[in-house]
């Protein structure tokens, strides 16, 4: 289809805008095979995960890929577990083989590897297994031995500020030395987290933010013995500028020699999304971003030269958010709320759409959407949109709904709802409910309700519609609808904004449910989703 046109940080004019990717990749890392640079970044509890994002020129990206295609391999992840799953990983190419070390908190540090980055890659490998592991970062030193250092998650191992080390098989594929405090960044870089570790001139160097990812700065440590002890300097700082955090990242080079540092920032309801700036170097010390105050401490900014990458002109590419379904497989823009099933989807029953089946993946009556994996979403991708869904309800059956949701920390839908009594379409909104449970100690347990603000009775006859997401520069979200035979759209008398989620931006959604704890209902079948900037 002919995508609608949305960010895009080519300037065209051999300048670029930051962000270079208006959306939510957190924890991004990269590296260089040759003239092709290759991204991921943190996926947490949505599959597809790890997703592998490639530029020719560090400024157009285009998602090609995921590292994780259906499932991560825990039980846990059969349903939402919203903020847990995969966190900062890292990217690397190393003897013929490109890989990647990713934490998960609960569970411990994994890799995965393929000579086809664009290919299959294997199963994850449990490297060190326990909980707190965190922001794994490999290194395969001159001498042929091969170390990951590492973060700590304080709600998992009760402490953070501190990185450890540990050496690994030459296989890569197992601790093979105990984990060791490597540094304590608790006095002058609280909070130091998500290292990436690279060697230059006899110094090893680990790139760190510390301070917090709303208002930290970006450490650099270096030393002599990879164990230490480390030297350590703030080579970017917010100051002056309006790009807070800035936060993790990971260097890369040039094929003519520059070098560029790509972060992320976090932006409230949109997510981490990702920034790029210069890297100088000045007695042995990175400099990150522009040297305002003449400081060797750089500051990030909104726009640079395009990096000198050696390549021809790169086409302007924006990430896809608009889908027709014309393909046999799922837009690579779309992620599930949980692990996949074959049952939650067919793009083949009905080819050119999408047909989601109304099942109730939690086995309990009237879930909310935030309990159920089968509802897809994917990311924003610009500042403000509008979002249209053209779907066919004449296969939902009774006790389902179907429709679309603007998903973050809190979350509003609008949705056609199947009962005896005939059909609506219902704007409803969650509500976080907090409760005190005493096991061994006393814990606070959140869950979401969800209420209807507005409802009104739809002919039951009408079988298609297109809802409707606006999304402002305001983060006010506004819904509406237009149903078969009008011309024009009808708002819903209600706004909402998503709120900021553990981690995690808000997304926009749609589903398919069956309210009732068992059995398969009908689908629903989604024609079209159209996303202009506006």
């Amino acid at each position: 289809m002919n995508e609608p046109k949305l960010w895009c940080p080519d300037l065209g004019n051999g300048t670029f805008q930051n962000p270079i990717l208006y959306a939510d990749y957190s924890d991004p890392d990269v590296c260089r095979v040759g003239d092709t640079f290759y991204m991921t970044a943190s996926s947490f509890n949505y599959i597809p995960g790890l997703p592998i994002l490639v530029s020719k020129d560090l400024v157009n990206w285009e998602l090609k890929n995921y590292a994780i295609k259906e499932r991560i391999p825990y039980t846990q992840y059969d349903s939402p577990a919203h903020a847990k799953g995969i966190w900062a990983p890292s990217i690397r190419y190393h003897n013929g083989e490109f890989y990647i070390f990713v934490g998960m908190p609960d569970e411990g540090i994994f890799m995965l590897k393929t000579k086809d980055p664009l290919g299959e890659w294997s199963e994850p490998c449990l490297v060190l297994p326990g909980k707190g592991y965190i922001d794994p970062c490999p290194l395969w030193d001159d001498d042929g031995n091969a170390y990951v250092i590492h973060g700590y998650a304080k709600s998992r191992i009760g402490f953070k500020s501190i990185l450890g080390i540990f050496q690994i098989t030459p296989d890569d594929e197992h601790a093979i030395s105990d984990d060791v405090f490597l540094y304590d960044g608790t006095k002058t870089n609280p909070t130091i987290e998500g290292p990436k570790v690279y060697k230059r001139n006899g110094y090893y160097y680990i790139f760190a933010p510390a301070g917090g990812v709303k208002t930290g700065w970006q450490t650099v440590l270096r030393s002599k013995n990879l164990y230490g002890p480390y030297e350590e300097k703030v080579v970017m700082h917010q100051g002056s500028s309006d790009i807070n955090g800035p936060h993790q990242g990971g260097l890369v080079d040039t094929p003519s020699g520059e070098e560029w540092f790509i972060h992320f920032q976090d932006a409230g309801v949109y997510g981490r999304i990702t920034h790029m700036q210069p890297v100088v170097w000045k007695n042995d010390w990175p400099v990150i971003g522009l040297d305002v105050e003449g400081i060797d401490c750089g500051e990030p900014q909104h726009s640079y030269p395009v990096p000198d990458c050696h390549s021809a002109p790169v086409e302007p590419l924006y990430l896809k958010a608009s889908d027709d379904f014309s393909s046999p497989e799922l837009g690579l823009q779309w992620q599930w709320l949980a692990n996949s099933k074959p049952e939650f989807y067919s793009l083949t029953e009905r080819p050119g759409v999408l047909r989601l089946y109304s099942i109730n993946p939690t086995g309990k009556p009237n879930p909310v959407l935030w309990d159920c994996a089968n509802v897809l979403t994917q990311k924003l991708v610009c500042p403000a949109f509008t979002a249209d869904f053209d779907l066919d309800i004449s296969g939902l059956q009774k006790n389902c709904r179907a429709g679309i949701v603007m998903i973050g920390g809190e979350y509003s839908a609008l949705a056609f709802h199947k009962s005896a009594d005939g059909l609506t379409l219902e704007y409803f909104e969650s509500e976080t409910v907090k409760e005190t449970a005493q096991v061994k100690d006393t814990k606070i347990k959140e869950s979401k309700i969800e209420k209807i603000a507005y409802s009104t009775i739809v002919d039951v006859s009408i079988s298609t519609a297109t809802l409707r997401i606006s999304f402002d520069k305001n983060k006010l979200c506004r819904m509406s609808y237009r149903l078969e035979g009008e011309t024009e759209f009808k708002d819903i008398p209600f706004t909402s904004t998503p709120k900021d989620h553990t981690w995690v931006g808000a997304k926009t959604g749609i589903f398919s449910t069956n309210l009732e704890s068992c059995g398969n209902h009908g689908f629903t079948d989604f024609l079209r989703v159209t996303v202009s900037m506006n």
